[in-house]
């Protein structure tokens, strides 16, 4: 358990870096020459013009393709845990293929539909879009979810949270719930 805390919490602390320079380079960048709504992958390319010149685009690719050579693998995989584990598959990348068939089928199903996802002519930035919004209007209720099972001692034994992060946890629920009931009434 201590070693998959230290991997957690530094996990979490290099995507929130990484987030907030991210979020940093875009506002100094294209917000300060008026550009506050991205329609495509160019102009965000355009954010990283003062550090790259030039060669923007081709640093704004090699992101792209790193990130996505890290993030499809292990979307496919988690999302294919859940589906495993719900149909009660016998599910672990550690297993053989042939051990674990309608597991590594279906990550091989999502990958496919990932990369169909390319031929289908969907604006990439729209659907970051709607999928950040679908997200976020679903974390409330899949957070109160995780939080009821993470408190009971019959889903997790020993390891029910403490009650300083369960207090934690429920607060960010509300938080999230509140935002996306906000962002339900206040949608234009």
């Amino acid at each position: 358990m201590s070693r998959i805390r230290i991997d957690t919490y530094l996990g979490m602390a290099f995507s929130n870096v990484g987030a907030f320079f991210i979020i940093l380079t875009a506002a100094s960048t294209l917000h300060v020459r008026g550009i506050t709504e991205i329609s495509s992958s160019a102009q965000a390319a355009s954010a990283l013009e003062p550090l790259a010149g030039r060669f923007a685009f081709v640093l704004f690719v090699c992101g792209i393709v790193g990130t996505g050579l890290l993030a499809v693998p292990v979307l496919a995989a988690s999302a294919c845990y859940a589906i495993g584990e719900a149909c009660k598959w016998q599910v672990s990348l550690e297993r053989k293929p042939r051990n674990a068939a309608p597991f590594y089928a279906a990550i091989t199903l999502a990958t496919l539909l990932g990369l169909a996802l390319n031929f289908l002519h969907i604006d990439p930035v729209k659907a970051l879009f709607w999928a950040a919004i679908l997200n976020g209007l679903i974390a409330g209720p899949l957070m109160a979810v995780i939080m009821t099972m993470a408190s009971r001692p019959k889903v997790m034994g020993n390891l029910v949270i403490p009650w300083y992060l369960k207090f934690m946890g429920w607060l960010a629920t509300w938080v999230m719930t509140c935002i996306g009931i906000a962002v339900i009434f206040t949608w234009r």
